[in-house]
Order: C-alpha cells, then structure tokens, then sequence
C-alpha cells in the first residue's frame, strides 16, 4: 500500500514558505513486534515545529532535511501486533505528518470519540491544553483575586490559559489578540473582563488601560514588546509563565529585548520559562478537572479545521500568521 507524508525540503528563512515542504509517496509497512498500524485522522500544527525547522540550538531535536515533519497525531488502528491494542481503538502518537504511522504499542495513548471528538485530544484535552493548565496553575500558582494577563489569548493555549484564570478565581482576566473579531470572540464567547487588539496602538498603552490595576500573572505567548508591556504593568511580587516567543519565530535578525527588565528586581518580579514534556505527569489531574469543565461547558474551545492532508503546511503557516482561532488541525 501507498500513502503520503510530508518532509521538510528545506530550512526556511524567516516565515516558511510552501517550497520549505515536499510531498512524498512511501510504501507503508507492516507493523512489526511490539508495533501498531494506525491511519491518521487528524494531524497537529503546533508554534514549537518552527523552532525545530532550523538547525540552530534548541530544547529539542531539530527536523533534517528530507525526513518527515514529526509531531501528534490521532488515527484509528487498522493493524496490530500487541493484544492492548486492537483495530478500531483510536490512538494518540508522536509521528507526525503522515497518512499511515507505525508506532510502537507503548509509545501511544488510547483515546476515547464517545467522549470528546478525537481533534479535541489535540487541543483542549491534549498537550495544548496541559501546557495552559502547568503553566497558570504550576509556574505562574494563579490564586483567587489576582490579576491576569494573557498575550495570544485567542490561540490555541492561549484561550485554555485565560478561561482556567477565570475558573480559577482570577479577579480580572485581559487578553491580547490580532484582530476585531477574535477580540469580540475573547469578550463573548469565553468571557474575559477585557481584550484588545495589538494592531491598534502600543501595547503598553492599551494594557494600562485593560488592566487598571496592575497584573499580578502574565502568561506569556507572545514575547516583544508584549513582554516588556507586561513587566511594565505587573503588581509587586507578580509572576510570569513564560510559554511562547510566537513573535519571534521567524525573526531574521537578532530580536530587541524589553528595555525594562530592571523592574524585575525592584518589585520582585518572576519570571520562568517551562516546557509542557517536563509535565507530564499532570495529565491525569489536568483531564480529571479540564474534562469536568469541558463536560459541563464551563471550559469553551474553539477549533481551525483544515481539511485534506496536502493542506497540511498551508495550515501550519497560517497558524504561523495568526489566521487560526482556538486550536489548528489537519483533518485527513
């Protein structure tokens, strides 16, 4: 049997273009000991894949040139080597851009469509919505009464960080977004005090005026002169979870950094960077709470969906450009 993935062709400079991707077709093999063979359904496109097109330093492996485009993936098995797993369960995997995957059996997390749409496990119950929760919840400790300020708050993480703020008691949640309509989308829908848009003027003017009373939380999307607008406006003792430089992805010089960063020390500031994998072991308590807001429609989510799995990269930079409301996925 034939299928496609999608490689990295080429490392792009500055925002990636359709010629940084190729189209290949492959013979799809067969599952061997301890392997299963899943057919894709939805595919993720995610802000961190950028950093992991280029070769430069990073957390994480970088992707090579001429190999697939890796990241999470759900499918419904259709072979299998191991009695856990039979075909018809439907399976979550690390293996990216593909229509035909063959993970190992330990290396997947069964799934369940009876109990949320399998691109939801992608998002608001997947690695997209942990990192909101660890990043509010761990790093930045949200408490009753404070004051949150959440950049790219109509994103994928983002619109889980500003609503788990109000679940969680926050006096007053503003939000940054690009655009009317996903201001509007933030106020109405998932019921923030306050947004704006950071087309409309500086982001240090508009934030002063959201958030009268200072911030006591940022959660940090974004980075630039968001960054520096936050530390400006944040509370004495306040604290930063630092999740995302979305503004900085595709810089092709060096980025100038918020000319600020003495307020740091004079009201005590934090400010900490996290990465989701070393939360792992949240899950469990993070679908035990998030699932129970999502069950009950305490907890909204908004999905882009992109449909046939050649779009696959015209989806990934669309996200890249901010086109995307709630969480982007490629449905095959």
């Amino acid at each position: 049997m034939i299928a496609r993935e999608i490689r990295l062709a080429a490392r792009p400079t500055g925002m990636p273009k359709p010629s940084d991707f190729e189209i290949a077709e492959v013979e799809v093999p067969s599952p061997g000991e301890g392997q299963i063979l899943v057919r894709n359904k939805v595919l993720s496109v995610d802000p961190y894949m950028r950093g992991r097109m280029s070769d430069a330093p990073n957390y994480a492996e970088s992707y090579r040139v001429g190999e697939v485009m890796w990241g999470r993936a759900i499918g419904e098995v259709v072979e299998s080597s191991v009695d856990s797993l039979r075909p018809g369960d439907f399976v979550m995997h690390g293996l990216g851009w593909r229509e035909y995957a063959t993970p190992e059996a330990d290396e997947v997390r069964k799934v369940d469509p009876e109990v949320a749409p399998l691109s939801a496990y992608l998002g608001v119950l997947g690695m997209t919505g942990l990192t909101a929760y660890a990043g509010m919840v761990d790093i930045a400790g949200i408490k009753e009464g404070d004051h949150v300020f959440v950049s790219g708050a109509a994103g994928a993480v983002g619109s889980v960080a500003g609503q788990i703020a109000k679940l969680r008691g926050a006096a007053r949640v503003v939000g940054s977004a690009g655009s009317a309509e996903k201001v509007r989308y933030l106020k109405e829908e998932l019921g923030l005090d306050e947004a704006f848009n950071y087309k409309d003027g500086p982001v240090a003017a508009q934030l002063q005026t959201a958030a009268p009373d200072g911030v006591d939380v940022y959660f940090d999307n974004v980075g630039g002169d968001h960054l520096e607008a936050a530390i400006g406006a944040m509370n004495m003792n306040g604290r930063a979870a630092l999740c995302g430089w979305i503004s900085q992805y595709n810089a092709t010089s060096p980025p100038v950094g918020p000319n600020n960063m003495g307020r740091i020390v004079g009201w005590r500031l934090r400010l900490q960077g996290f990465i989701v994998t070393d939360h792992n072991d949240r899950m469990p308590e993070f679908l035990a709470e998030a699932g129970e807001w999502v069950r009950t429609g305490r907890l909204k989510y908004a999905e882009t969906i992109v449909e046939g799995f050649e779009h696959t990269p015209d989806a990934f930079m669309d996200m890249l450009a901010g086109k995307n409301t709630g969480k982007m996925v490629v449905s095959l």
